[in-house]
């Protein structure tokens, strides 16, 4: 099935789902050698969308820990786990970081019945505790947004205006787009950084925000500047940015040299 994507700079239709072959491969090959795989990205990236290709998300072997029923199902999260073959999906595992050491457990036994995908927003604290309890077990693989590569060349436009994150590429309009995104920022700040730690104002955070949109793609750029900006005061210029670089928002890549 396609639906029409029309907007003043491209007239056409484009197909709902995008195929990642890519990625999948990394994913399938990383489930084939390791007990179990974490796959990680920023919201709304697509994780949840490659997870329910592998497994349908009515069988038992899917657990969404946004929903009551499968976090009704995990009460005794042994009892759940155990007897389960295949390939099982714990999909936002953040919310239940106490599975980890339950998952060493499952992962050792010998033969193994069952391997693990576990999804989640990266963020801190989320890759760090289950790389302590599974240590040896768990292998990671990342994902982003569409690539230029994923959506084809003819589509570079579109892809540079919108983005690669799947609900504001594949938006109906424009203008659809535009309203994702802003509503997407408004949620990353006044939510998703706090929780990770970040004290202090959302007006402060969006102004940061908008001086890194600034800043972008630029090179050279010296790691004290975003502390001399008035929109981010010393030390928290530092965390923000790592924060930020942390959730998948930003990527800091470092120069070949320095003056």
């Amino acid at each position: 099935m396609k639906f029409p994507l029309v907007t003043k700079e491209f007239q056409g239709y484009y197909p709902p789902v995008i195929d990642r072959p890519a990625v999948r491969a990394r994913l399938e090959q990383a489930l084939s050698r390791s007990r179990v795989v974490a796959l990680v990205g920023p919201r709304q990236c697509g994780k949840t969308t490659m997870a329910r290709q592998l497994v349908a998300p009515d069988s038992l072997n899917y657990f969404d820990l946004e929903d009551p029923l499968s976090l009704a199902r995990l009460d005794e999260p042994m009892t759940a786990l155990r007897d389960l073959r295949g390939l099982v999906v714990i999909d936002e595992v953040h919310h239940r970081v106490d599975l980890f050491p339950i998952l060493r457990v499952l992962a050792d036994r010998d033969p193994l019945p069952a391997r693990f995908l576990i999804l989640g927003s990266a963020a801190p604290g989320f890759l760090r505790q289950p790389s302590e309890s599974l240590a040896g077990r768990l292998e990671t693989v990342a994902m982003s947004g569409f690539s230029l590569v994923e959506v084809g060349a003819a589509m570079h436009h579109e892809h540079w205006l919108r983005g690669g994150l799947p609900p504001s590429f594949t938006a109906a309009t424009t203008a659809d787009s535009f309203a994702w995104r802003r509503a997407f920022i408004q949620t990353f700040l006044e939510r998703d950084l706090p929780m990770m730690g970040i004290n202090t104002t959302t007006e402060v955070l969006r102004r940061f925000w908008a001086m890194l949109a600034h800043y972008h793609g630029q090179s050279g750029m010296p790691p004290s500047r975003p502390a001399r900006s008035p929109s981010a005061r010393p030390p928290s210029a530092g965390t923000s940015m790592s924060w930020t670089a942390s959730s998948w928002r930003v990527s800091s890549n470092p120069g070949m040299a320095t003056s």
